[in-house]
Protein backbone atom coordinates (compact mmCIF):
# COMPACT_ATOMS: atom_id res chain seq x y z
CA UNK A 1 0.00 0.00 0.00
CA UNK A 2 2.66 2.54 1.01
CA UNK A 3 4.98 1.87 -1.93
CA UNK A 4 2.31 1.91 -4.62
CA UNK A 5 2.78 4.61 -7.24
CA UNK A 6 -0.43 5.63 -8.97
CA UNK A 7 0.38 7.75 -12.04
CA UNK A 8 -3.23 8.82 -12.55
CA UNK A 9 -3.76 12.51 -13.25
CA UNK A 10 -5.83 14.40 -10.70
CA UNK A 11 -7.12 17.98 -10.56
CA UNK A 12 -6.44 20.43 -7.75
CA UNK A 13 -9.79 21.42 -6.24
CA UNK A 14 -8.49 24.91 -5.42
CA UNK A 15 -6.85 26.12 -8.64
CA UNK A 16 -7.86 23.53 -11.25
CA UNK A 17 -4.29 22.50 -12.15
CA UNK A 18 -3.97 18.98 -13.55
CA UNK A 19 -1.08 16.99 -12.05
CA UNK A 20 0.08 13.41 -11.47
CA UNK A 21 -1.33 11.77 -8.35
CA UNK A 22 2.09 11.34 -6.63
CA UNK A 23 2.67 15.11 -6.96
CA UNK A 24 -0.64 15.97 -5.28
CA UNK A 25 -1.76 16.12 -1.65
CA UNK A 26 -4.90 14.32 -0.53
CA UNK A 27 -7.73 16.38 0.89
CA UNK A 28 -10.38 14.77 3.06
CA UNK A 29 -13.29 17.05 3.87
CA UNK A 30 -13.94 15.03 7.03
CA UNK A 31 -10.44 15.81 8.31
CA UNK A 32 -9.35 12.18 8.75
CA UNK A 33 -7.26 11.15 5.78
CA UNK A 34 -5.87 8.14 7.67
CA UNK A 35 -9.23 6.35 7.74
CA UNK A 36 -9.30 5.26 4.11
CA UNK A 37 -12.28 2.88 4.12
CA UNK A 38 -15.00 3.70 1.58
CA UNK A 39 -13.64 7.16 0.79
CA UNK A 40 -12.88 9.05 -2.36
CA UNK A 41 -10.33 11.78 -1.82
CA UNK A 42 -10.02 15.10 -3.56
CA UNK A 43 -6.60 16.54 -4.31
CA UNK A 44 -4.60 19.74 -3.97
CA UNK A 45 -1.41 20.80 -5.71
CA UNK A 46 1.50 21.50 -3.35
CA UNK A 47 1.25 25.34 -3.52
CA UNK A 48 -2.49 25.28 -2.72
CA UNK A 49 -1.94 22.72 0.06
CA UNK A 50 0.63 25.03 1.70
CA UNK A 51 -1.91 27.87 1.74
CA UNK A 52 -4.53 25.82 3.62
CA UNK A 53 -5.26 26.33 7.25
CA UNK A 54 -4.01 23.14 8.89
CA UNK A 55 -6.01 23.53 12.08
CA UNK A 56 -8.29 20.68 13.22
CA UNK A 57 -11.70 20.55 11.54
CA UNK A 58 -13.45 18.05 13.78
CA UNK A 59 -17.16 18.87 13.77
CA UNK A 60 -16.97 21.52 11.04
CA UNK A 61 -18.88 19.48 8.43
CA UNK A 62 -21.74 18.70 10.83
CA UNK A 63 -21.84 22.33 11.94
CA UNK A 64 -22.18 23.54 8.35
CA UNK A 65 -24.86 20.97 7.58
CA UNK A 66 -26.69 21.95 10.78
CA UNK A 67 -26.96 25.62 9.80
CA UNK A 68 -27.43 25.02 6.07
CA UNK A 69 -30.65 26.14 4.45
CA UNK A 70 -30.83 26.81 0.72
CA UNK A 71 -33.57 29.40 1.10
CA UNK A 72 -31.48 31.74 3.26
CA UNK A 73 -29.19 34.33 1.65
CA UNK A 74 -25.44 33.72 1.88
CA UNK A 75 -25.00 36.61 4.29
CA UNK A 76 -27.50 35.04 6.72
CA UNK A 77 -25.75 31.67 6.42
CA UNK A 78 -22.44 33.30 7.43
CA UNK A 79 -24.17 35.09 10.32
CA UNK A 80 -25.56 31.74 11.51
CA UNK A 81 -22.08 30.24 11.27
CA UNK A 82 -20.58 32.94 13.49
CA UNK A 83 -23.49 32.71 15.91
CA UNK A 84 -22.99 28.94 16.18
CA UNK A 85 -19.27 29.41 16.83
CA UNK A 86 -19.92 31.99 19.52
CA UNK A 87 -22.67 29.90 21.09
CA UNK A 88 -20.79 26.64 20.69
CA UNK A 89 -23.95 24.79 19.73
CA UNK A 90 -25.44 23.40 16.55
CA UNK A 91 -28.82 23.46 18.24
CA UNK A 92 -28.82 27.24 18.05
CA UNK A 93 -28.54 26.95 14.28
CA UNK A 94 -31.56 24.65 14.27
CA UNK A 95 -33.74 27.01 16.32
CA UNK A 96 -32.55 29.98 14.24
CA UNK A 97 -33.48 28.15 11.04
CA UNK A 98 -37.03 27.58 12.26
CA UNK A 99 -37.35 31.32 13.06
CA UNK A 100 -36.16 32.28 9.56
CA UNK A 101 -38.68 30.01 7.82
Amino acid sequence: MWGRQDRTDVTCIACGESLERPDAREYDKHGDRWDRRQKEFEYLCKPCHRELCHKPRRGLESLLVGIEDGSVPDRRFVERYYEALEGGSEAEGESERSRDS
